[in-house]
């Protein structure tokens, strides 16, 4: 047999194998199933795309029409929902009022600060802040402007009161003054007359004022907040004529918003003079570029934030109407100090060189134990920020304190204004990529450091004054005293300004640092000053023996130090 032959082999039991053509018809099944589905999530996709960008140009829905004189947050609330809900957020879990209810006293804290604000208001009543819910309420409770006169400057920037400066600018301009006038446009140049107007009125003058102005409230409604007891009183014990906070409203949407467009604007007339004042300076202000633009040109009208700032610079610039340093009393018009800088000696020489109208020298208040008239700073974030490194990279108020969120499609601001330590998330880790555990410790850390040089810088001026008080019971006398009150004034005006900012130094941890220790030279500087005034003549130190200077730089003949070629 050949080896190539084959060999018959026994038959299979196994059924034959499917062949190619019966399996086309599975294979086409699942193709088209595929196809099906990979068609119905394509189309899904595009059309959730589709409608987010639908969502994304139509962020809201006019529910009700509003104008210049929505001042009540509640109609706002039916357009814009989400905001609304984070603006009441600002009073926690609800509002509360009272006595009771207020936060703790500064002055027992830091009783050093009833020392530096001795003869000044805040010296009766200093209370940590709260949230933007309480901003009028804790100014009318306050005892400060119920011990003390106080100005109608001091609400503006407590009180919505764009409606009661355009109405009195009106009045005072001959022009129509009516509820259809106020409901129109803004007119800027009657808000400012109507600040000036009502700036160094009275403040519980003008705090009536605003009670009676149209603040299109709907028919019903309670109000954005619940009307919390004034000064621990129930409503219904209130005494007759006493202040209602359902007459009036905190700063809220219409202060920041154009009713009309929802764009950011400032409304605040102290803002708008002290920015273009700051403007026509000659400081340095490389954070706010329109500005530098606008310096750029022929200047033929002031810097006009709202025509010619930059969304981002809004996002500060709403802010800072009224986070800063200002004047608020009876003897002139509420002033922004910026016509040297922002820094705080380019400040301070602001209104060293100014006057107020009657010609006497500018001061906010005489120190009530030495008698020095000194300076009083007021809150100034938008200063030590403008410092920063946060505001030199380009990041403004609200990227950290309102930062942005997404709500479907949707990118909001988020309106529950607070500390960037209770949102490290979308307030921090956007642009730093670390770990909120060494976010909030680097955070401390800067905060401690400061409150600590803070309380050195406290320590040094309570010493400084006791010295002057010693001076002034030796018989010093008021032309002998002179230099030494001008240092205690840098002293406690440098102190005040670090202390009186909320951020403690973290908008700038270097300038407050430089601001406090230039706070404790000068009161040191001053109570040695006071001590040699008090103390008995300085002996005759020149016959003493005394080492020579064993330097390395050859000495002049006759300077008392050796030669050369005596050092060793």
């Amino acid at each position: 047999m050949s080896v190539f032959q084959s060999t018959p082999t026994a038959p299979s039991d196994e059924p034959p194998r499917p062949t190619r053509n019966r399996l086309r018809p599975a294979l086409i099944v699942g193709l088209v199933l595929a196809t099906a589905v990979g068609t119905l999530a394509v189309t899904f996709v595009l059309v959730t795309m589709f409608e987010h960008k639908v969502d994304a140009r139509t962020p809201f829905v006019r529910v009700v029409e509003l104008d210049e004189t929505s001042v009540d947050p509640v109609p706002w609330g039916l357009n814009w929902p989400h905001h609304y809900d984070q603006y009441l957020a600002t009073a926690g879990d609800r509002f509360y009022g009272g006595s009771s209810a207020l936060s703790e006293s500064k002055l027992d804290t830091h009783p050093w600060l009833a020392r530096l604000y001795a003869g000044y208001a805040f010296s009766i009543d200093y209370r940590e802040a709260r949230g933007h819910a309480y901003m009028l309420y804790d100014q009318v409770v306050t005892e400060r402007v119920h011990q003390r006169p106080q100005a109608g400057a001091c609400l503006h920037c407590h009180g919505s009161l764009n409606v009661l400066y355009r109405k009195t600018g009106l009045e005072a301009l001959g022009r129509p003054a009516d509820e259809a006038a106020l409901a129109g446009d803004f007119q800027m140049d009657a808000v400012i007359a109507g600040f000036e107007a009502l700036s160094t009125k009275p403040y519980h003058e003008v705090l009536a004022l605003l009670t009676q102005m149209p603040d299109g409230t709907p028919e019903a409604s309670k109000g954005a907040f619940e009307s919390a007891p004034v000064e621990g009183f129930k409503r219904a014990d209130a005494p007759a004529g006493h202040f209602d906070m359902d007459a009036a409203h905190p700063v809220g949407c219409i202060d920041c918003h154009d009713p009309a467009t929802m764009a950011l604007r400032v409304t605040r007339p102290g803002f708008m003079r002290g920015i273009a004042a700051l403007a026509a300076s000659d400081a340095a202000l490389p954070h706010l570029p329109s500005v530098e633009r606008w310096r750029g040109t022929d200047r033929a009208e002031p810097y006009d934030p709202n025509a010619l700032a930059s969304r981002q610079e809004m996002r500060s610039f709403a802010c800072g109407q009224c986070h800063v340093e200002y004047y608020c009393a009876t003897k002139d018009t509420l002033t922004f100090p910026w016509g040297n800088g922002l820094k705080v000696e380019e400040i301070e020489r602001f209104w060293n060189e100014r006057e107020f109208p009657d010609g006497t020298s500018f001061y906010d208040y005489l120190h009530g134990e030495t008698g020095a008239p000194v300076l009083k700073a007021q809150h100034p974030e938008f200063e030590l920020w403008s410092q920063g490194v946060h505001a030199s990279a380009g990041v403004s108020c609200a990227d950290c304190h309102m930062p942005y969120e997404r709500l479907g499609a949707m990118k909001l601001s988020n309106h529950n204004v607070r500390s960037p330590m209770e949102n490290l998330n979308n307030a921090c880790q956007t642009c730093h990529n670390v770990d909120e555990s060494q976010l909030r410790a680097r955070v401390d850390g800067i905060q401690r450091r400061t409150v600590e040089l803070m309380e050195r810088a406290a320590h040094a001026m309570t010493q400084m004054l006791d010295a002057v008080l010693e001076a002034k019971a030796a018989g010093a006398s008021a032309t002998e005293l002179a230099p030494i009150f001008e240092l205690q004034s840098k002293s406690m005006w440098r102190l005040d300004f670090i202390s009186s900012e909320n951020s403690r130094g973290f908008h700038a941890p270097q300038e407050a640092a430089r601001i406090l220790g230039e706070s404790i030279d000068f009161s040191r500087q001053a109570q040695a000053m006071a001590l040699r005034m008090r103390a008995p003549p300085a002996p005759d130190v020149s016959q003493l023996p005394i080492e020579p200077v064993q330097g390395v730089t050859p000495s002049p003949p006759g300077s008392g130090q050796l030669p050369p070629e005596g050092r060793r």
